[in-house]
């Protein structure tokens, strides 16, 4: 398994050839051309491989970015409404001057960068993508359409960052250290690296459609007990003799849909990390390859883009708020205490606590929304992770796929099954509310 690396300058402009027709100067890039969009998100995806961002984080940066390109692009469709405007806490949204010449597909990559520089650390590489993509929309239009369509790309962007300014993200910056706890059945440091928790006051964010972090509420988890004829000890005793008994197949699945940002890998008194996509970027990699089968606009194929990064988003706030309510021990924890001391998970465990699944929770959310937007019976072939991992996977509809990646926490060591499906019911009433709330009244 490869370890990424920040995207080349050259992989840049083969990403900018992608929308072109053919070599030459004017007429040489297609200015209407979706394709746009779908490399504008490649390169903020590699750049979040490249910066670690934990996979709420990573949520957040898909949400607003692509928040901010629909807003700008969605006036390339006469009577395409405003997403922010359904959304909790957005100002109204810049509008173009009427009478004037735009190109919204330049506004709207504008409005994404002008966000994503905002949101992200390492953006050298973001800015040298910008400017060659900048110059080919220049190259073709008109000065006054460019500089407008740029100005009105860089107010949406303001207006969409004076929310993510107030989701309380600050506040939850420099909290103090979430280590766990030594009392029966609650999270604690796992191996190898027995690292703090990951994003303890997640819960705590400013959702785009929620109330609040707590809105679905899950049954509690099962009561922790060892009694062998409890529910929690046959949970627990399940991942172990799955996790003993491995197939291929299930290894194949745990692997493809690990999706974990960094791990990091012990060779004797070495360590060495490998960077992936997050589970997130995955699902976003996923949306973008539907919108190219299906052929979609610019507009059609922001908003999936969006509506899936929202529904992303509020998972993680979803199933972070019930993470660190419940705090549930992880398998490992417990088959090593209490059943096999030298039994080890498929997967490297993830630094928070177990109950719900969050891979359960947000690709039940992003399939509920795609499955909407794109179709119940869509087939796709899924290369969004090949980069990363060199495996790609047919799968007949995005539930299918949702499915898979729930499952796949079972199989790789570090769920039980309680958890994966707990999330995987949360995460379909995010995405069902994430439609409810957006798209009524959407062409």
């Amino acid at each position: 398994m490869k370890q990424v690396k920040i995207v080349s300058v050259l992989v840049i402009l083969c990403l900018l050839q992608l929308s072109c027709k053919q070599p030459g100067s004017k007429g040489s890039f297609d200015v209407n051309n979706p394709t746009v969009l779908h490399n504008n998100q490649k390169v903020l995806t590699d750049l979040i491989i490249y910066d670690v961002f934990t996979p709420p984080v990573a949520a957040r940066i898909y949400s607003y970015t692509s928040l901010a390109s629909y807003e700008a692009v969605r006036h390339s469709k006469p009577g395409a409404p405003s997403l922010t405007a359904k959304l909790n806490g957005f100002a109204p949204m810049p509008e173009p001057e009427k009478g004037k010449s735009y190109n919204f597909l330049l506004a709207a990559s504008k409005a994404f960068f002008t966000v994503a520089y905002k949101v992200t650390f390492s953006i050298d590489t973001l800015k040298v993508y910008e400017k060659e993509l900048l110059q080919n929309f220049r190259n073709e239009l008109d000065a006054e359409t460019f500089d407008r369509s740029i100005a009105y790309g860089e107010s949406v962007g303001r207006q969409v960052l004076a929310r993510a300014a107030v989701d309380n993200y600050p506040q939850t910056r420099g909290k103090p250290r979430f280590i766990g706890s030594k009392e029966p059945g609650k999270w604690r440091p796992t191996p190898p690296d027995y690292s703090d928790a990951v994003e303890p006051c997640w819960g705590d964010m400013k959702g785009f459609v929620l109330d609040s972090g707590s809105q679905f509420k899950l049954p509690p988890p099962p009561v922790y007990s060892m009694d062998s004829s409890s529910a929690f000890f046959k949970f627990a005793y399940e991942v172990y003799s799955i996790g003993k008994n491995l197939t291929k197949e299930q290894k194949d699945i745990a692997t493809y849909w690990d999706d974990n940002p960094f791990v990091v890998e012990h060779a004797g008194h070495m360590m060495f990390a490998n960077k992936k996509i997050t589970p997130g970027g995955h699902w976003m990699g996923i949306a973008s390859i539907a919108c190219k089968k299906d052929k979609a606009d610019a507009e059609k194929t922001a908003r999936v883009l969006a509506l899936t990064a929202v529904g992303l988003m509020d998972g993680f706030v979803s199933c972070w708020e019930e993470k660190y309510a419940s705090q549930v021990i992880r398998p490992v924890t417990v088959i090593n205490e209490f059943i096999d001391e030298s039994w080890s998970p498929f997967l490297q465990t993830p630094p928070f606590p177990e109950y719900p699944s969050g891979h359960s929770v947000i690709s039940a959310s992003a399939a509920t929304i795609l499955t909407k937007l794109i179709g119940e019976n869509f087939s796709f072939h899924d290369d969004s992770d090949k980069e990363y991992i060199g495996m790609e996977k047919d799968f007949n509809s995005f539930m299918e796929a949702a499915n898979e990646a729930s499952i796949s926490r079972v199989y790789g060591g570090i769920h039980y099954r309680s958890g994966v499906d707990a999330g995987a019911r949360q995460g379909v009433l995010v995405g069902n509310l994430v439609i409810n709330k957006t798209t009524a009244t959407a062409p």
